[in-house]
């Protein structure tokens, strides 16, 4: 992918598909994504508008949209403040929530949970309780909001307890933006898109919007399929197809969404 690519906020081609199409799917990260990052996680709001705006793509559009996120599925809802709330997968697709609040979850197997647990345990040992977030399928350890020094020393403490877990039982070890997670190698947004895709009609445009390196899974299994979005302040490396700078362009591009399937922006 070259940076030309990456960088362009064109996406005419793909509205296309979108105004021609009977049914639509939007797929979106939350967290650095439709909501700013924040050190608080409990605090982590959408931008300004973007509810209003997913509200009249999920009413008006006949998009199915879904929110996507390594968060335990039901933290989304409240954060979003919708009524009726978007569909929405938690923990890296794992977690399912209908729009109806229904959910459906993975059961883990008792090694998982074992492993889990001790991850959990040992953490607290560290002295890093305070930080932990303990999910359905994995812990992660969030360093946001501190100092370089402190990042530091609570970067390697979580890598001395979490890497050996890691090795030892085959769940997968990765870096997020700001933290770090042990989890199971099923809760993976690649698996979960590809999950969808294959019940799918293939003329059914698909777009996926996210900004992390967990959505750069999403974004490899949907090239050549659909469009896929980094969204993010600064250019990195990435899978996706287009690159879009918050809040504005992000707003810009669900807006356009909502003119191309006639809706009322």
């Amino acid at each position: 992918m070259s940076r030309a690519v990456a960088h362009s906020t064109n996406h005419s081609w793909f509205f296309e598909e979108v105004a021609s199409a009977k049914s639509r799917v939007l797929l979106l990260d939350y967290d650095g994504t439709i909501a700013p990052f924040c050190a608080n996680r409990h605090r982590a709001f959408p931008y300004p508008n973007v509810p209003d705006l997913l509200h009249r793509i999920m009413s008006g559009c006949a998009t199915r949209l879904i929110v996507v996120s390594g968060r335990a599925a039901r933290e989304v809802p409240p954060l979003l403040g919708m009524t009726p709330g978007p569909e929405t997968w938690g923990s890296h697709g794992l977690e399912r929530l209908d729009r109806n609040g229904r959910s459906v979850e993975t059961v883990l197997s008792e090694d998982a949970f074992q492993v889990l647990a001790k991850a959990e345990t040992r953490l607290e040992r560290e002295g890093l309780q305070d930080l932990i977030e303990v999910k359905v399928a994995g812990v992660a350890v969030h360093w946001r909001g501190r100092r370089p020094a402190e990042i530091l020393k609570i970067r390697a403490a979580a890598y001395r307890v979490l890497e050996p877990l890691a090795l030892e039982s085959g769940l997968v070890l990765s870096e997020f933006d700001e933290g770090i997670e042990i989890r199971l190698r099923s809760a993976n947004k690649g698996e979960a898109l590809q999950g969808l895709l294959d019940e799918l009609d293939t003329e059914v445009p698909v777009a996926y919007v996210g900004d992390d390196t967990t959505d750069e899974d999403a974004f490899r299994v949907l090239n050549g399929r659909g469009l896929t979005v980094l969204v993010s302040p600064k250019y990195r490396f990435t899978a996706a197809q287009m690159w879009l700078r918050p809040p504005d362009e992000l707003l810009t591009f669900l807006m356009d969404w909502i003119r191309t399937c006639r809706g009322d922006v």
